[in-house]
């Protein structure tokens, strides 16, 4: 969840209290907010960066303050394509000009998401292969910060999406077309990220199982990419959708997103990770008895609930280590989670 809350792209310690507090709560998993691999991929001028060394110095203090809580930290890597130079949600809407501290966003072709976003130009090979390299380059710095898992976002309408979907990408060369040809650009950068991981390094890729509008993006593409991007080494597909389609009339509700995870598991035989208004302790339990997803990710119910895990746990009665700290407010008979040095 993007804080909106950075300068630069430099995270602070609102995002070392805002993370920590989520591995504190008891999540295993705890990922940044979309970190951009370039200054122009970032959804605002508030956004995280991740296009320095100095970026991750204060990202690596946050990695180790995750691991030291017992959970695995995660970072999401981004570009935002033709969303990109907009406002952040509490200061206004859609574009903001270069005079005021924008700028000319890169998307696959020069077609904006909405009247009231920035024209973006569209990519040169030089700029595509530039773009890779940041990825790699990003990810590489992430491992020595202590990341232990690499997502990429080709969701939402961001970069890569808006190269999958033929409904943003209109080119003529070998990155638009085809299906090999607007999934060129993803998996090229998929083979650059894993080259630079540790052996045994989990890398996510984040994706718009559809863009619910007809002529778009599909399940059926879905999984074909799927298939394709678990030969070049990625290990889990996060299923969400839309977000390429200004009004798409998406049927938002409990598990709306989760057939996509479900089908995806099954039919490309890769690990998913079910997203979109998980909030309930029996919700995501079944999630993952039935086998629909491998991993169910909260979002705006971490928002609500930092420890929300622990609560969890306590509802399915499982036993749940708690930090030794807070052992006065757990339930009796409740594990330490580590000691006090």
């Amino acid at each position: 969840m993007c804080q909106y809350s950075c300068s630069d792209g430099f995270a602070t310690d609102w995002h070392l209290v805002h993370l920590g507090s989520r591995a504190i709560g008891g999540a295993g998993l705890v990922f940044t907010e979309a970190a951009a691999v370039t200054p122009e991929g970032r959804i605002s001028p508030h956004d995280l960066g991740s296009w320095s060394e100095a970026h991750f110095e204060p990202l690596e203090r946050i990695a180790r303050f995750i691991g030291d809580q017992g959970a695995v930290a995660g970072i999401q890597l981004a570009h935002a394509g033709r969303k990109a130079s907009t406002h952040r949600p509490w200061s206004g809407t859609g574009k903001i000009d270069e005079a005021d501290g924008g700028w000319t966003p890169l998307a696959p072709s020069a077609l904006p998401f909405s009247a009231t976003y920035p024209v973006p130009r569209e990519m040169t090979t030089a700029d595509i292969q530039a773009t890779q390299t940041a990825f790699a380059v990003a990810a590489e710095r992430a491992v020595r910060a202590g990341f232990q898992i690499i997502e990429i976002h080709a969701a939402h309408g961001y970069l890569f999406h808006e190269f999958l979907s033929p409904l943003s990408n209109k080119r003529t060369d070998l990155y638009g077309g085809s299906f090999a040809n607007r999934t060129r650009f993803l998996r090229d950068t998929v083979s650059a990220v894993r080259k630079v991981l540790p052996d045994g390094r989990p890398l996510f890729v984040r994706i718009s199982a559809v863009d619910w509008v007809p002529g778009g993006w599909d399940i059926e593409q879905s999984v074909e990419l799927a298939r394709l991007l678990k030969q070049l080494g990625v290990d889990l597909f996060d299923c969400s959708s839309g977000g390429n389609v200004e009004h798409a009339e998406i049927p938002v509700g409990a598990g709306y997103q989760l057939p996509f995870a479900d089908r995806i598991r099954r039919q490309a035989e890769i690990a998913t990770a079910a997203v979109g208004m998980i909030t309930g302790a029996a919700q995501a339990d079944q999630i993952i008895r039935n086998s629909q997803a491998d991993l169910a990710l909260l979002a705006r119910e971490s928002l609500r609930a930092p420890y929300w895990p622990l609560q969890a746990a306590q509802k399915l009665g499982y036993v749940s280590p708690w930090p030794v700290q807070y052992l006065r407010a757990a339930p009796k008979g409740s594990p330490a989670r580590g000691e006090v040095e």
